[in-house]
């Protein structure tokens, strides 16, 4: 056996797992991962069938259970999380749904926080409790509350720490101890942090899930989502949703996701750089009348963030001056910047969250949760940040 098969990725830095976790080399010795887009695979014999399919034998069966060029972007970011074990999925969307819909059975009751993603709402508020799972949706940042939520009937809490779209922060290690001490699991969206900036499971959580539509591809190329936990969650209650109701993602997807993880650090250190940037300018400017970004001091959690991150990630939250007409009229005069509801992408890309990723949202809801008719979400991208702060600025003064 060569040293190289006897490295043990777990000791490798990030950097390092980033480019050669979890690889799977066929008989062909290819330096890049191989694309299995096959459907289905062939036994030796009835027998090896047979054994394969009890699990007697390893081996894979068929591309909705699992696939080799799927296998290795799940080693990887099991690495990379530091997590026993991943699954990915054919979106962030059905990771989450998945995370949540496999451990919960009628009569369970899930706790979330308020500040979600609209399409997590939608499950939380909506959905689960046609099946007969009691919702409670909290203020996150509010630990009482969480104290007074979380009851031994509890079997699950969600949240997303930053939140979509404000960058509301949650302690993760405070909200963990409340859910543990009445034995309930902790799921956690990571998707605004990465996996460079937060770890939520030294932190406390149970289960980490992320839209690897996101920063892992990080170039709007593709669709995907991954699960992270341990091993008997994966195994045991994850895989069999999974295997039966089909959320599978494409092994070309999985392919493209491999690729976008080769310069994770590199990305998210630039995107981290130019967000700092852009925040400081657009707080600096007459026409702005607030500025939401971690990094900064002036971020109502900003001491949090220090706690738990290792950076401020690439979102801004703010507002315009001239309420939603300013709004609108700042994002017309853009000229660089794309208006776009997607995020994590090379291109810097702005979004009017009241109109469309949190339209569904009733007007007291989203006012609650602080997104008023002015906000705006910026994911800043790789672009030179002074041609970005040129571009807000023209379109700042001409939206005045």
């Amino acid at each position: 056996m060569s040293n190289k098969a006897k490295t043990d990725p777990r000791r490798w830095r990030p950097a390092t797992q980033l480019v050669r976790g979890g690889t799977l080399r066929s008989q062909f010795g290819e330096t890049s991962e191989a694309i299995f887009m096959n459907s289905g695979f062939c036994y030796d014999s009835a027998e090896a069938a047979e054994a394969r399919f009890k699990n007697e034998i390893p081996g894979f069966v068929y591309s909705r259970y699992e696939n080799p060029t799927v296998q290795v972007f799940e080693d990887r970011m099991a690495l990379l999380e530091g997590a026993e074990a991943a699954r990915a999925t054919a979106s962030g969307m059905a990771a989450i749904n998945a995370a949540l819909t496999c451990q919960l059975r009628a009569g369970d009751e899930v706790v979330s926080s308020r500040a979600v993603f609209g399409s997590i709402a939608y499950i939380v508020n909506d959905l689960l409790p046609r099946f007969g799972v009691k919702s409670t949706m909290v203020d996150g940042t509010d630990l009482a509350q969480w104290e007074a939520a979380v009851t031994p009937r509890t079997k699950l809490v969600f949240f997303e720490t930053p939140a979509n779209p404000t960058l509301e922060l949650i302690d993760i290690a405070a909200v963990a101890e409340i859910a543990h001490k009445h034995g309930a699991r902790v799921v956690i969206d990571n998707v605004f942090a990465t996996p460079m900036l937060q770890k939520p499971l030294q932190l406390g959580a149970d289960i980490v899930v992320y839209s690897a539509t996101k920063h892992i591809d990080g170039q709007g190329r593709c669709l995907g989502g991954v699960v992270l936990g341990p091993k008997s969650f994966i195994a045991d209650e994850l895989g069999p949703y999974l295997r039966h109701t089909g959320p599978s993602i494409s092994p070309f997807n999985a392919w493209v996701l491999l690729k976008g993880l080769e310069t994770l650090e590199l990305r998210v250190a630039r995107h981290v750089e130019n967000a700092a940037k852009v925040a400081d300018a657009l707080a600096a400017h007459k026409n702005v009348g607030r500025v939401l970004y971690p990094g900064r001091s002036d971020h109502p959690q900003h001491a949090l963030a220090r706690r738990q991150m290792a950076g401020g990630g690439n979102m801004i939250a703010f507002s315009p001056k001239g309420g939603k007409a300013g709004a609108f009229r700042f994002l017309n005069a853009l000229t660089l910047i794309d208006i776009s509801n997607n995020l994590g992408d090379a291109k810097s890309l702005i979004t009017h969250p009241a109109t469309t990723t949190h339209q569904r949202l009733s007007a007291e809801e989203r006012s609650r949760l602080g997104i008023g008719d002015d906000l705006l979400r910026l994911s800043v991208g790789l672009e030179d940040p002074a041609d970005l702060i040129a571009d807000l600025t023209q379109a700042l003064e001409k939206a005045g």
